[in-house]
């Protein structure tokens, strides 16, 4: 009896085993495509690969700022009488951007890398351009040279601001941090071998990792060995294990940039409701509240709103580093207000509702925007940005030369001649469009009548050595591009993709309501 019952399971089994090969049982779900009704993942229908959603990464050094909108502008007097910016509504979709501004350690680890990785003498240029101008701290009538020498290189002075560093500059470092990051995310997950970063260190040139040349196929590397049997294991059409990383993967991040100022305003701000209400929890929804009239990157408290006013060891303490009046850069002896006659530490002063640091004071920053007075009358009012030059692939190389002596892919402005059909746009140059172009009939005639040119870009958030009018994130100047300041410094951005409230797979965008059966 207990011969037949065994042999009657194994007859079982290899039927079971007969069935799932059929697959009748114990078939391996899969994603159906809504559109065709064939699988995804699957290599024997055709094995296009789609991953699911992901929580998406925080970058190093971001913090994460959900979107909205705000009245972008003046919030006090216009005192100075330059009227550049009237108020007005706009909404910003979810972003990245710094905890805190780039200091000096992390501008010093880029000219590390550039030094390796270009020390061949015919990056010379490249070496050298790259360095900030340590003599903007020089005035005839001042005793500077202290920080002309030391304060970018001294340790003390790690975690200050950089200074002395142009727009252009700024925009190089984020496009080296961005590569810095994505080689680090390939190593950490297995598709690019290690030792790749001696290879580059070792005067490398233009054979260094660079995000674009690398999603192009121009760039290869060290290709890595990914462990097999992985979960989340990139596979190619036929179901075989891949090592070349596609964007669509999930395992790269996006660009690094300096903030539009539409951005930058919006999170200086720190518009933040004091009790939001996770959205899954419909029982008590957030508010939507708009009480943005602040002065200053924190909300009115107080008798100047620059001080704490809450009871304790910091009543009565300066909130940001700024210059109270002249001659007046940090208080009296025992009595310090700011406690730093130059900029402090990135880290130092308060934090506003999205704990960002220093968005007002410290240092004025550099944002992506050109600069025009009344930009805010022209702009879009959803992720408003004056800058936008549009531009495509340089291909006049041919494939396997898309990249420039530094391994960058080349690119070139749009030929409008291709546009001419374009509804949305018909110029690749767009710095200048309804403002100084040919269909606003407008000139800028730059050292003439006005500085205002296409290379004159925003600084944002007031510095150590200005009044407290210019701490306001409504406030703007500007400067050219290619000059620099011992009060000007930067932070980076990064854009957003998913859910606008926030970087959890579990997040949807839209509202989704209960499914209702139709009546008959």
């Amino acid at each position: 009896m207990f011969k037949l019952f065994r042999n009657c399971l194994f007859i079982a089994a290899i039927a079971g085993s007969a069935s799932c090969k059929n697959g009748l049982l114990g078939k391996k779900k899969h994603d159906q495509s809504a559109a065709t009704g064939w699988n995804y993942n699957d290599k024997n229908q055709g094995g296009f690969y789609v991953f699911k959603a992901k929580d998406v990464k925080t970058g190093p050094g971001l913090v994460f700022v959900q979107g909205g909108t705000f009245t972008m502008g003046a919030t006090q007097e216009d005192v100075m009488g330059d009227w550049n910016n009237v108020p007005r509504r706009v909404t910003v979709n979810s972003f990245f951007i710094d905890k805190t501004e780039v200091g000096n350690v992390h501008y010093r680890e880029y000219l590390h890398w550039l030094n390796n990785v270009f020390s061949d003498p015919q990056y010379e240029a490249v070496l050298r351009g790259a360095y900030p101008d340590t003599l903007v701290w020089r005035s005839e009538l001042a005793y500077n040279e202290p920080y002309v020498e030391f304060y970018f290189r001294h340790p003390s002075y790690n975690y200050y601001p950089v200074v002395g560093v142009t727009w252009k500059q700024a925009h190089d470092f984020c496009i080296w941090r961005t590569d810095r990051v994505n080689e680090r995310a390939l190593i950490d997950a297995g598709y690019q071998n290690k030792n790749v970063i001696k290879q580059e260190m070792n005067g490398g040139g233009q054979d260094n990792f660079n995000t674009r040349s690398y999603l192009m196929g121009e760039y290869e590397g060290i290709p890595g060995k990914p462990s097999k049997g992985k979960k989340d294991a990139l596979m190619d059409a036929q179901g075989r294990p891949r090592t070349k990383v596609q964007f669509e993967d999930g395992i790269l991040f996006a660009d690094y940039r300096l903030p539009t100022e539409a951005e930058w305003e919006y999170a200086a701000l720190g518009l933040v409701s004091e009790n939001p209400q996770p959205r899954r929890s419909e029982k008590k929804r957030g508010e939507e509240l708009i009480a943005n009239k602040q002065i200053y990157a924190w909300k009115n408290d107080g008798y100047d709103n620059l001080r704490s006013t809450r009871k304790g060891a910091w009543q009565g303490a300066f909130l940001a580093n700024f210059k109270r009046g002249n001659g007046d850069y940090m208080g009296t002896p025992g009595g310090l207000n700011d406690r730093s006659a130059i900029p402090g530490p990135v880290n130092a002063y308060f934090a506003n509702g999205f704990g960002l640091y220093n968005m007002c004071g410290n240092v004025n920053e550099w944002v992506a925007d050109v600069y025009r007075p009344l930009t805010n009358m022209d702009m879009d009012d959803l992720n408003p940005y004056r800058g936008n030059v549009f531009t495509k692939v340089d291909i006049s190389g041919g494939e396997g030369n898309l990249r420039d002596s530094l391994g960058r892919i080349k690119y070139v402005p749009e030929n409008d001649s291709d546009l001419s059909e374009r509804r949305n746009y018909q110029h690749s140059y767009a710095v200048n469009y309804l403002d100084g172009d040919s269909l606003s009939r407008v000139a800028y005639g730059y050292g003439i009548t006005t500085l205002v040119s296409d290379k004159s870009r925003v600084i944002k958030g007031g510095s150590w050595m200005d009044m407290p009018y210019w701490l306001s994130p409504g406030a703007r100047r500007f400067m050219e591009e290619d000059q620099s300041s011992s009060s000007i410094g930067f932070r980076c951005a990064m854009s957003h993709f998913g859910p606008t409230e926030g970087t959890s797979s579990k997040l949807q965008n839209g509202n989704f309501f209960p499914k209702q059966r139709q009546k008959r």
